[in-house]
């Protein structure tokens, strides 16, 4: 079976940038089967935080096995605590064999690779066309914050702001990224260094000719449909994360959005939705135009600018980022009344503005505020959130087993009381 689907939703603009077709070959049982993308990830890196033992490595997994298969799709990597350099994660220059430098390739570059390589359609004079049936590759970075993840993963996080989507001069949309690993590495190798190279990347193979003489071209950029997962318990084995790095990446608090009920141990009620990459990177008009609930984006702005306003003053400001992201959250769960974009606000607080917020009363206090920063909220977010603040509102990544939409409380409002509970101990944080 092949199966058409638009990442975006089904509106004619949107076809134009996000159609595709996925087909999946299912080995065990020699037949063809096909798989549903049920939401799209608004940015490809994402954050899994809760405690030991609820199944966020196992989360990611299924992921990978929903939308293609373990063997292809996934890689796990572990983090080790003494990783404290980007070559930990993308390799790096050894001169000490006989054969001349060499360049020392990780699971992690390796899987790169790979992804970038199931994006490869024809190639052309200016480079390649996308390929057809793109499928997520999912990489798992096991207790991600083991390491400060400042240092070592420093460069995937300066290069993902440089991934962009824009239509070329025949009105095809092209997708262009920065360098991870830059092409002027690869000059540093003699040609058994290359070879090595070459082998270690599996691109041995006669039929990878052009895509390897691509990668010593232009060397190794962030595919677009590499998904970067990292899961995070934070306790006192671990880093805390920057702004840096919050603001670059999606943070699920993973009880609250994928919670561990004991009940339905042998028979879950409720099963997470298959999700895959968007293929957008900055919010524009013509894409906004096909939600229904917020045609032209202003009601999603007025919401933003109301919640900042709270902010500025603070170090928990929000700035552009945090408007294209909150807008291209929209696009993708595509809400069709005020409770569903509701909801995608909701998970945007949860994702991106509370995650932001620590610290004690003086640091969530402004100078003449009688009240700190998260009673505000508290009570701006009530007027805001009004269509689910007191009742129910549809889960945008999970679905109940058998038919029927999945109902939760509102989850910024809790979330923001159990902070405020903290505060009044001392010192509050988003994380568990």
């Amino acid at each position: 079976l092949e199966y058409d689907k638009y990442i975006l939703g089904y509106d004619s603009t949107i076809k134009k940038i996000c159609e595709y077709e996925l087909s999946v070959i299912d080995e065990t049982k020699n037949s063809e089967s096909s798989f549903v993308i049920d939401a799209t990830l608004s940015k490809p890196f994402i954050l899994l935080a809760g405690i030991s033992g609820t199944g966020k490595t196992r989360f990611i997994r299924k992921q990978a096995e929903a939308t293609g298969s373990l063997e292809e799709n996934h890689c796990l990597v572990s983090v080790r605590p003494d990783w404290h350099e980007p070559s930990d994660v993308l390799g790096y220059i050894s001169r000490l064999g006989k054969n001349g430098p060499e360049y020392v390739v990780t699971d992690t570059l390796r899987f790169i690779v790979k992804a970038l390589k199931a994006t490869v359609g024809e190639f052309t004079d200016t480079g390649f066309n996308i390929a057809e049936n793109i499928q997520p590759y999912w990489l798992c970075l096991d207790e991600m914050n083991l390491a400060p993840v400042e240092q070592y993963f420093a460069d995937y996080l300066s290069v993902l702001e440089t991934r962009k989507w824009a239509q070329d001069d025949e009105g095809e949309m092209a997708y262009t990224c920065n360098a991870l690993v830059k092409p002027n590495i690869f000059g540093q190798l003699e040609e058994e260094g290359l070879k090595k190279l070459r082998k270690d990347l599996d691109l041995n193979n006669p039929i990878d000719d052009d895509f390897w003489h691509y990668i010593l071209e232009n060397g190794i950029e962030i595919p677009f449909n590499l998904i970067v997962a990292g899961t995070v318990n934070m306790d006192e084995t671990t880093h805390g994360f920057s702004r840096k790095v919050i603001d670059r990446a999606l943070t699920y608090d993973f009880g609250e959005f994928f919670p561990n009920n004991f009940a339905d141990f042998f028979k879950a009620k409720t099963q997470p939705k298959a999700l895959s990459f968007s293929m957008l990177t900055q919010a524009r008009s013509e894409e906004l135009s096909s939600v229904e609930a917020d045609e032209d984006g202003f009601k999603t702005i007025k919401f933003l600018e109301a919640v900042n306003e709270i902010l500025k003053g603070t170090s928990f400001e929000l700035a552009y980022r945090a408007l294209n992201e909150i807008l291209l959250s929209v696009i993708c769960a595509q809400p069709k009344n005020d409770i569903s974009l509701q909801a995608v606000w909701d998970d945007f607080l949860m994702c991106k503005v509370l995650p932001r917020i620590e610290g004690d009363r003086e640091k969530l206090s402004k100078p003449g505020d009688e009240n700190t920063i998260l009673i505000q909220l508290d009570k701006l977010l009530s007027s805001q959130l009004s269509d689910i603040w007191e009742g129910q509102r549809p889960d945008l990544l999970s679905e109940k087993s058998d038919e029927g939409e999945h109902l939760v409380p509102c989850r910024s409002k809790e979330k923001i009381r159990q902070m405020n509970g903290k505060l009044e101990q001392g010192f509050t944080s988003f994380w568990p």
